[in-house]
């Protein structure tokens, strides 16, 4: 007997094996294996070692949530009040099954991504894609909270923490008890690629996924936290979601993490960089927009920004330094596209009625979707 997790199930699996590991060690398998290991998953009383799920981060005892499970029809279901059984007729596009351990499998991160999108907002889909895509990963235990479109941390609850780009993992000093959507999160390897996201949204026909298929060509690779997901998601959507529209800019709209290398005089000006990584860098404007999170705030901090941003002004690139207030400021946002329009060379115009609802609700979702409460 296999065991073969899905849905929520495996997203807390996948995020506990990016922490521990800084990637998804997981095994691929092909076409044949998969059909094996999806046959074989016939949750019979005490098939199932909840242990091992247990030390996978896939099931939790303390929990409310019932384990995930995904099994070929209706004839592999097994009635047991602690289990949640998925079936799945159609042929599964390749590498959806990938291999843990022993005879227990899961979803792959781009399959699991759709199963967990359905009926779901787009802009929650997207800030699930960007982590997936990106090089972090947020906490196991804020899966559960989102699902149910809860907050997480709860204010003044020992799990608080504050932005942690600089932190690796661990809370600042003093700021336990504030919650921002500077979420914790941890440093490792992309779980999946644009490519593979594809490949799954064509196996996505039904209406049921449609938000899936959406935010996977809103989607783009590269962040490196919770909160440059949510300034790309929130500056470079079109307008008809709520976005202020900047991915459509020429020259590739927006960039993540891109970087910029220095020339003689600009390694003189920063004092010796050579280089530096733009947060969200707009190659027509030749603006790279920086997210001003806890860890900016420090001493050293600010004096090696200070000395790469000379070293950016003398390559020509205009530096603008989005705040933590600021990113629930959709006027102070729509001032930052205005400004990336114009020296683009583009003219920033609404095109829609009701913009400013559709930006609130458009943010509040975003938000949302990594358990924050809406502003």
């Amino acid at each position: 007997m296999t065991t073969v997790i899905s849905h929520f199930s495996a997203l807390r699996a996948i995020r506990r094996a990016r922490r521990a590991y800084s990637a998804l060690p997981w095994g691929i398998i092909d076409d044949r294996q998969q059909a094996q290991a999806l046959a074989s998953c016939v949750p019979n009383k005490d098939a199932i070692d909840f242990v091992a799920l247990a030390m996978l981060d896939a099931w939790s005892e303390d929990d409310s949530e019932r384990l995930d499970l995904l099994v070929a029809g209706g004839n592999n279901r097994r009635p047991d009040g602690r289990l949640l059984q998925h079936s799945v007729t159609a042929p599964l596009p390749a590498e959806a099954i990938m291999h843990i351990e022993a005879d227990i499998y899961a979803t792959s991160p781009a399959m699991t991504a759709m199963l967990c999108s359905r009926n779901e907002p787009v802009a929650k889909v997207l800030m699930l894609l960007m982590e997936l895509l990106g090089s972090y990963s947020l906490p196991p235990e804020i899966t559960n909270p989102i699902a149910r479109d809860d907050t997480w941390p709860k204010a003044g609850s020992s799990e608080a923490m504050d932005d942690l780009d600089c932190h690796g993992g661990q809370p600042a000093p003093g700021k336990q008890d504030e919650t921002r959507y500077e979420q914790a999160h941890y440093k490792c390897e992309p779980a999946t690629t644009i490519n593979e996201l594809e490949a799954v949204a064509q196996f996505a026909k039904s209406s049921s996924y449609a938000s899936f298929r959406t935010a996977v060509r809103l989607a783009r690779a590269g962040s490196a936290s919770p909160a440059e997901s949510l300034m790309f998601a929130v500056l470079g959507a079109p307008m008809r979601f709520g976005g202020f529209g900047c991915c459509s800019l020429p020259m590739g709209g927006l960039l993540l993490n891109h970087r910029i290398d220095f020339d003689t005089l600009a390694v003189n000006m920063s004092s010796g960089i050579p280089y530096a990584i733009c947060d969200l860098y707009c190659p027509a404007a030749g603006v790279d927009n920086e997210y001003n999170g806890i860890g900016h705030e420090l001493q050293n901090a600010r004096i090696h920004d200070g000395n790469r941003n000379n070293g950016l002004k003398a390559m020509g690139i205009h530096v603008l330094v989005i705040n933590r207030d600021q990113m629930k400021d959709l006027v102070a946002l729509e001032a930052f596209a205005q400004m990336m329009h114009r020296l683009a060379g583009v003219r920033f115009r609404y095109r829609i009625k009701g913009y400013r609802k559709r930006q609130a609700a458009w943010l509040n979702a975003l938000r949302a979707g990594i358990g924050l409460a809406p502003v």
